[in-house]
C-alpha cells in the first residue's frame, strides 16, 4: 500500500515524497487506521520496519494548530540518542506544517531545557528521568496530553525505568490515547498494559523475537577475549563488504578495552560510545560513523536502542547478550529499510546458555561457522574472564581473636569512672527534699512502710 492510499494530508505526503518514501510498511499500514480511531494500541514489529513513522504519521494527521504552552503529545523513549532521532523525524515530517517539537533528556543543563519547555510545544519527546524532573519542578505541565506514546518499552523496563513510567502515567490525565511500540513483548509489559491501557488493539506483524529475513545470521565458537580480538581483526582484513560495522559489547569497560586493542591495529577507523562518554562526544562519534568517516563503531546495549544509522552492513556481537531480546535489537541495526545485512556473534563456552535462550526465542538456530584455520587461538584469559576466587585469611581472623598488648593504657579520670544509674532527675529531687516527688516513688515508699 502506498502512502497516497492512506488518509494522509497533503502536507505529510509532500514531506514523505521529499524523503523518498512512497510505500507504507506493514506496521504503518496496520497502525494508521487503528490510531486514527482513537483507541489504545500496542504495536509489535521487528526493528527496522518503520515503527516511528507508524505512530508519528497518524498523530501528525490529527494534530491541529494551537499556540498553547503545554504539550498535547508526549513520547517517552529510553535513550538520549533516540530522543534526538525522534525529534529529527518529527521535524522532517512537519516541513510543511506548523508544529512545535521539543526533546528533553538527562546529562545536559536542565535550566536550558526548562526555558525551552516554558516557551511551549505541541510534541514533547523525553527520557523518563528528565521528564519527571521537569514535571515535578512545576515548569512542565502534562494536563493537556491527549496522546501518550511509549517507544521501546521493553528496553525501558530492562533499564529499570518501570517506577518512572508508572509515575509519569499517574501524572497524565485519565482521558488520553495510549500507544506502545516495541520489537519484543514480555509478561512485565502485559502487566502495564492491563493496568493503564483501555482495551487496546494489538497489532503483531510477526511473533515476538522474530528476526528480519534480510539479516543473514552467523556465529563462531570463540574461547576467550584475546581470540575474539584476533577473529575480529581477521574479518575486517579479509571481508571487503564490511564498510559500516557495529560492534556490540556487554559493558562500558569492555567497550573501552576493545577500542584500545583495535584502534592500534586500525588507526582512525574505530569509534566507541557508551553512557560514560559525554553527550557531545557521543553525538559527534555517531555522526562520524554515519558519514563514513569511521568504519567501525563499538557500542553497549543501552545505545543500541537509540541508533538509527543507515546502511550498516554488519553487526558483530563481540559477546553473546545475556537477555535474548537484546540480541534482536542488536542485529536489527542492520538489514533496515529493505536492505540486506549480516549479523555475526562470537560465543564462548560460558555464553552457550545465552545462545540457547536466543534460539528458543527465535524458534530457529543461529548458523555456526568454522573458525578460520589461520586464526591464533589464545590460551590467555583476560582478567574479566577469570573466575573470582575469594580465600579466607585465616591468619588475619586468628589475630583478631588474640588480645593486643598496648603501652597506651592509663587510669581513667575520676569523672569517667561514674556509672550511669539512670533517673538523675529523681535522685536530685530526693536528695534535695528528702522525700520522693513522683507518684511512682511515692507508691514505692508506701509499700516499704507497709512492709
Amino acid at each position: 500500500m502506498t502512502f497516497q492510499e492512506l488518509n494522509i494530508s497533503k502536507q505529510l505526503l509532500n514531506a514523505l515524497n521529499e524523503l523518498g518514501f512512497t510505500e507504507a510498511t506493514p506496521i504503518q499500514q496496520e497502525a494508521f487506521p487503528a490510531i486514527m480511531s482513537g483507541k489504545d494500541l500496542v504495536g509489535i514489529a521487528q526493528t527496522g520496519t518503520g515503527k516511528t513513522f507508524a505512530y508519528l504519521l497518524p498523530i501528525l494527521r490529527q494534530l491541529t494548530f494551537s499556540d498553547q504552552r503545554n504539550p498535547r503529545v508526549l513520547i517517552v523513549v529510553p535513550t538520549r540518542e533516540l530522543v534526538v532521532q525522534v525529534v529529527e523525524e518529527v521535524e522532517k515530517l512537519t516541513e510543511y506544517m506548523s508544529v512545535r517539537v521539543n526533546g528533553v533528556y538527562g546529562g545536559t543543563n536542565i535550566n536550558t531545557q526548562k526555558e525551552r519547555v516554558i516557551e511551549g510545544q505541541d510534541i514533547l519527546v523525553a527520557t523518563p528521568g528528565r521528564l519527571l524532573d521537569l514535571a515535578l519542578s512545576g515548569e512542565l505541565r502534562l494536563r493537556d496530553v491527549k496522546k501518550f506514546v511509549i517507544d521501546e518499552v521493553d528496553e525501558m523496563l530492562n533499564l529499570g525505568f518501570r517506577p518512572q513510567l508508572i509515575r509519569v502515567m499517574d501524572l497524565l490525565p485519565e482521558k488520553r490515547q495510549n500507544l506502545m511500540f516495541s520489537a519484543t513483548m514480555d509478561r512485565e509489559i502485559d502487566e502495564i498494559i492491563d493496568i493503564f491501557f483501555n482495551l487496546p488493539n494489538k497489532i503483531e506483524i510477526v511473533p515476538t523475537g522474530t528476526p528480519l529475513d534480510k539479516i543473514a545470521q552467523q556465529a563462531y565458537h570463540v574461547p576467550n577475549f584475546n581470540t575474539k580480538i584476533n577473529l575480529l581483526e581477521k574479518l575486517l582484513l579479509t571481508d571487503d563488504t564490511m564498510d559500516k560495522v557495529l560492534v556490540f559489547v556487554e559493558s562500558k569497560k569492555l567497550a573501552d578495552k576493545v577500542f584500545e586493542q583495535m584502534s592500534k591495529k586500525f588507526p582512525d577507523q574505530f569509534g566507541v560510545i557508551h553512557s560514560n562518554k559525554s553527550q557531545n562526544l557521543r553525538f559527534a562519534t555517531i555522526d562520524k560513523f554515519q558519514d563514513g568517516l569511521t568504519r567501525v563503531l563499538i557500542a553497549t546495549d543501552i545505545i543500541s536502542r537509540g541508533l538509527d544509522i543507515t546502511d550498516v552492513t554488519h553487526v558483530i556481537n563481540f559477546d553473546t547478550p545475556v537477555i535474548a531480546t537484546s540480541y534482536i535489537h542488536r542485529i536489527g541495526r542492520t538489514g533496515r529499510a529493505e536492505k540486506e545485512g549480516v549479523a555475526i556473534t562470537f560465543i564462548n563456552q560460558a555464553e552457550e546458555e545465552f545462545q540457547g535462550n536466543i534460539e528458543k526465542m527465535m524458534q530457529q538456530p543461529i548458523p555456526m561457522m568454522s573458525m578460520p584455520d589461520d586464526i591464533e587461538i589464545s590460551d590467555v584469559f583476560a582478567d574479566h574472564e577469570l573466575p573470582k576466587v575469594v580465600q579466607k585469611d585465616y591468619l588475619r581472623d586468628l589475630s583478631k581473636k588474640q588480645p593486643k598488648e598496648s603501652n597506651a593504657y592509663h587510669e581513667k579520670k575520676e569523672k569517667n569512672k561514674k556509672v550511669n544509674l539512670g533517673g538523675s532527675y529523681r535522685r536530685e529531687l530526693a536528695k534535695k527534699y528528702k522525700k520522693p516527688k513522683t507518684r511512682g516513688m511515692k507508691n514505692q515508699g508506701k509499700s516499704i512502710k507497709k512492709g
